[in-house]
């Protein structure tokens, strides 16, 4: 028997409305007054910066990108030397974090015992919130020495790749000063990977745990094994995190200041030998000339800051787009 539907039989979806209590209506507002304050606040931060920089920047104009040398006494003055060693260092750092964050993520979440899992959990938070400045010294007094052989190694066999070159040095001569290769990119890279390694660890082990855990039984059903699980799930599952965890931790390394400080020996030159000692970064450059510039000088130095704020800001959007889009970033806006 076939029943035909009348005009009025069509089934329409109902608007459904809910009229929040008074509770809800003050907690919506207090969370959007928030959230308009801290856009005001970053707006009201790059507008100063801008302004403050406007004399420099109307003075340098495009060449500010791209004159290495600074000098705004003498009215030549740019960033790039400084933009390529903050790239870098930067660079080294993720290349540092990323495997050792992943690989720290998985085990808490998928390997270790509950009892085990929360003291980990507890360090790696602890470890986020150690400030630079002991980094700095641990990188300067400790780390320094014990990476120097590795760099001349790392010379001496992949020097013919021309970002592992060091000028100057001899790989073949054992009794050659290792001064050379101080107070460079390489171990400023390693010292903030290390800063930034728990912060990206927080974020990936937070999207881990919240894999599905009917995906996760599924797969065992199948036949798989835990690391079998954890690619064929969890992985997919945390990738937008893992990649939007990834930019967080570029964002912070970009904006390192006193780590990076204590550990370079400034130049304004454009260093591409990761190895060799000498390199720069735009938030040193500001805390080494913020004492003695003069009124054109300290706008040059703001122009510097705006030019990292844009930086840091346009990776830090990358990133919360990123996450927005995956599962993970999706499942927990649900």
């Amino acid at each position: 028997m076939t029943v035909t539907a009348g005009v009025g039989d069509t089934d329409v979806p109902r608007r459904l409305y809910a009229d929040p209590a008074l509770p809800d209506r003050v907690f919506r507002t207090v969370l959007r007054s928030g959230g308009g304050f801290v856009l005001a606040v970053m707006l009201l931060v790059g507008g100063f910066l801008l302004y403050r920089a406007w004399l420099a920047l109307e003075d340098a104009g495009w060449s500010f990108l791209t004159t290495s040398e600074w000098a705004p006494g003498g009215g030549k003055f740019g960033i790039a030397a400084v933009l390529v060693g903050t790239v870098l260092i930067a660079a080294i750092a993720v290349l540092v974090a990323v495997p050792l964050a992943t690989g720290a993520a998985l085990y808490i979440s998928e390997y270790a015992s509950p009892r085990l899992r929360q003291t980990l959990i507890s360090v790696v938070d602890l470890m986020a919130a150690v400030p630079s400045v002991v980094y700095g010294l641990w990188g300067v007094f400790f780390l320094q020495d014990k990476v120097l052989p590795t760099a001349r190694w790392i010379s001496a066999y992949f020097g013919w790749i021309p970002v592992f070159d060091v000028r100057g040095a001899d790989p073949n001569d054992p009794l050659a000063p290792e001064s050379i290769y101080t107070s460079s990119t390489f171990i400023a890279g390693l010292v903030v990977g290390m800063m930034i390694a728990p912060i990206i660890c927080s974020i990936m082990r937070e999207v881990f745990s919240q894999a599905p855990a009917g995906e996760r039984e599924g797969a065992y059903a199948l036949g798989a094994t835990r690391w079998g699980m954890i690619r064929s799930v969890v992985i997919p599952f945390g990738k937008g995190g893992m990649i939007g965890g990834t930019m967080l931790g570029l964002g912070r390394a970009l904006g390192e200041t006193i780590a990076i400080f204590m550990i370079i020996s400034l130049t304004f030159d454009i260093q591409w030998h990761v190895l060799q000692s000498g390199t720069s970064s735009v938030s040193s450059l500001i805390a080494l000339r913020y004492g003695e510039a003069t009124q054109f000088g300290m706008s040059a130095l703001m122009a510097a800051g705006f030019a990292l704020f844009l930086m840091t800001l346009v990776v830090n959007f990358a990133a919360s787009s990123i996450v927005a889009r995956s599962r993970s970033g999706a499942a927990s806006d649900a």
